[in-house]
C-alpha cells in the first residue's frame, strides 16, 4: 500500500479553518461593537483588492519583460536587468514606497514640466497610484527571477525543434516556451500574489483608505484596538486563504489537463 502524498491528504486543516472562520464571523456580526467596526473596515476591501490586482498584474508584465531581457544576447541589456533586480530587491518595500511617493514622482513631474510638455502638478498624481507604482516596481524584481527560472526550465531540445519547424522567436516563446514555463512558475507566482495581498497594507503609510488605514482611523476614534485589529486580521485572512485555495484549484486543473 503506497503512502499518500501531501496533495492527497484530506484537508482537515481547511475544515478546522473554515469552522473557525464561520464562528468568528458569527461572533463579529452578532456583536454590536464588532459589527460597527466591520461595517467601516469592509469599505476598504475594494481599495485593497484594486491595489493588489493592478500592482500584481503590472509587476508580472514588467517582470516577464525583465526575465526575457535577462536572457538577451546583448550584454548591456543583461547587465541593466541584473542591476535593476539587485537594487530593487535590496530596498525594503516600505522605503521604496516612500521614495516613489515623495521623491521619484515629484522629480518626474518636474522633469516633465521642464521638458515643455503640458504642465502637471505633483498633487495631480494621487497617492493611490503612487502606491501602485511602488508596489509594481518592488514586485517586478522578484517576479523577474520567478519568470527567469521558469523560462530556463524549458528543455533546449524543444526550442531547437521549434526552430527546425521554422517558428520565429515570438512564435517559439508564445507556443512552446511560455506555456511550459507557466506550469512551473504558477506555484511561486501564486505565493507572491498572496504576499501582495498582505503587502498592500503598506499603502496605509500614505493615507490610502485600504483596510489597514481604515483600521488605524477607526481604532484612533473608538480606542477599541483589540476588536478593530481582530476584524482587520480576519478580513486579510479571508482574502489570503481564498486566493490560496483558488490558486491551488487552478494548479490541479492544469495538472489534470496535462495527464489526459
Amino acid at each position: 500500500m503506497s503512502a499518500k502524498t501531501p496533495e492527497q491528504d484530506f484537508p482537515w486543516w481547511l475544515v478546522v479553518l473554515g469552522a473557525t472562520g464561520l464562528w468568528l464571523f458569527y461572533e463579529v456580526w452578532s456583536s454590536p461593537v464588532y459589527a460597527q467596526i466591520m461595517q467601516k473596515l469592509v469599505k476598504g476591501i475594494g481599495i485593497t483588492l484594486m491595489v493588489t490586482v493592478v500592482a500584481f498584474l503590472s509587476a508580472a508584465v514588467l517582470g516577464l519583460l525583465l526575465a526575457v531581457g535577462a536572457g538577451s544576447k546583448w550584454l548591456v541589456i543583461r547587465q541593466a536587468v541584473r542591476l535593476y533586480t539587485e537594487v530593487v530587491r535590496g530596498v525594503p518595500i516600505i522605503v521604496l514606497l516612500l521614495y516613489v511617493a515623495f521623491a521619484a514622482v515629484p522629480a518626474l513631474v518636474a522633469a516633465w514640466n521642464w521638458a515643455g510638455l503640458p504642465e502637471i502638478r505633483a498633487r495631480d498624481v494621487s497617492l493611490l497610484w503612487r502606491a501602485v507604482i511602488a508596489l509594481t516596481i518592488a514586485y517586478s524584481a522578484f517576479l523577474a527571477e520567478v519568470f527567469r527560472a521558469g523560462l530556463a526550465s524549458v528543455e533546449r531540445g524543444q526550442i531547437e525543434a521549434a526552430m527546425a519547424l521554422g517558428l520565429n522567436g515570438w512564435q517559439r516563446f508564445r507556443l512552446i516556451v511560455f506555456p511550459q514555463a507557466f506550469r512551473t512558475i504558477l506555484p511561486p507566482l501564486g505565493n507572491d500574489f498572496v504576499a501582495m495581498v498582505k503587502d498592500s497594507s503598506l499603502v496605509s503609510v500614505l493615507g490610502v483608505a485600504d483596510v489597514t488605514q481604515l483600521a488605524k482611523v477607526t481604532s484612533a476614534g473608538n480606542f477599541r484596538y483589540f476588536e478593530t485589529y481582530n476584524s482587520a486580521a480576519l478580513i486579510y485572512l479571508t482574502l489570503t486563504v481564498s486566493a490560496s485555495l483558488a490558486l491551488r484549484r487552478l494548479e490541479r486543473h492544469l495538472r489534470g489537463r496535462d495527464t489526459r
